[in-house]
C-alpha cells in the first residue's frame, strides 16, 4: 500500500488534509462537472496500445485532465505522467481544458521537448488543435490517442488523477483558482520526493530514477 500524505504541514481550523485552506462560507457541490466534448474523430492512432512500460525516461509523456470545483465553477488540473518513473512531469491549472491548460503544462517540464518522441492523451479537445499541433510539429512528438470511451487506454493517468483527487482535492474546498494552483504546486513536489509508490518497489519517483530505474 502507498504511504499516506504526510501529517505535519499546517491545516485549517476544520482538518482538509495537509494543506492549509481557509474556508471562511459553506458552499453546495454542483450536480454535474463540466462534460468534454463528444470524442473527435483524430485519425491519430493509439500508439501505446495499453503498454505502459519498457520507454526511457522523458520520451512518452501522458496526460488526461482532471476537473477540480472551484467556488461556483470548474477548474481544470493537467498533470503529464512520465511512464518510465511515473513522475508528474509537468503542471498547469486553469480554467478550461483548452490549448492553454497543456501548452502551460509542457512549459514546465524541466527537460528538452525534443527528448520526447510520444505523447499519449485521450481525445479531449484541449489535447488537439491547431496550436497543439503546431507544437508537436516543431519538437518532432508523435501523438497518440486513446480509443474513444476506452479509459484504460490511458490507465496509468487515470491511477494519478485519482490519487490527486484523493489525497488532495477531495480533502479541500477551494475558492480560487490561485489556492488550487498552489496546493497542486506543493502537492506535485511531495509526490515527487516524498510519495512511495508499490509500483516503483516502494520508492518516490525521483529516488527511482537517481538509482537508473526504469518500468
Amino acid at each position: 500500500m502507498d504511504q499516506n500524505l504526510p501529517l505535519t504541514w499546517k491545516t485549517s481550523t476544520r482538518s482538509h488534509g495537509p494543506l492549509s485552506i481557509e474556508q471562511t462560507h459553506s458552499y453546495s457541490k454542483a450536480a454535474y462537472r463540466p462534460r468534454p466534448a463528444r470524442p473527435n474523430d483524430d485519425p491519430a492512432p493509439n500508439i501505446l496500445a495499453r503498454e505502459f512500460n519498457g520507454y526511457a525516461p522523458r520520451t512518452h509523456p501522458a496526460s488526461d485532465p482532471a476537473y477540480v470545483r472551484v467556488g461556483s465553477s470548474w477548474a481544470c488540473v493537467c498533470l503529464p505522467g512520465d511512464l518510465a518513473n511515473r513522475q508528474i512531469a509537468g503542471h498547469s491549472v486553469g480554467v478550461g481544458h483548452d490549448a492553454d491548460l497543456v501548452l502551460a503544462a509542457f512549459a514546465a517540464l524541466r527537460f528538452p521537448l525534443d527528448e520526447i518522441e510520444v505523447f499519449h492523451t485521450d481525445r479531449g479537445g484541449g489535447f488537439t488543435g491547431e496550436r497543439i499541433e503546431r507544437m508537436l510539429g516543431v519538437f518532432g512528438i508523435t501523438r497518440s490517442l486513446s480509443r474513444p470511451g476506452n479509459p484504460y487506454d490511458n490507465a496509468v493517468v487515470e491511477s494519478t488523477n485519482r490519487l490527486v483527487k484523493k489525497e488532495l482535492i477531495h480533502r479541500n474546498v477551494y475558492t480560487n483558482v490561485e489556492q488550487l494552483r498552489s496546493d497542486v504546486n506543493r502537492y506535485v513536489w511531495w509526490y515527487n520526493h516524498q510519495r512511495l509508490h508499490s509500483t516503483l518497489g516502494y520508492l518516490s519517483p525521483v529516488e527511482f530514477t537517481q538509482q537508473g530505474k526504469t518500468l
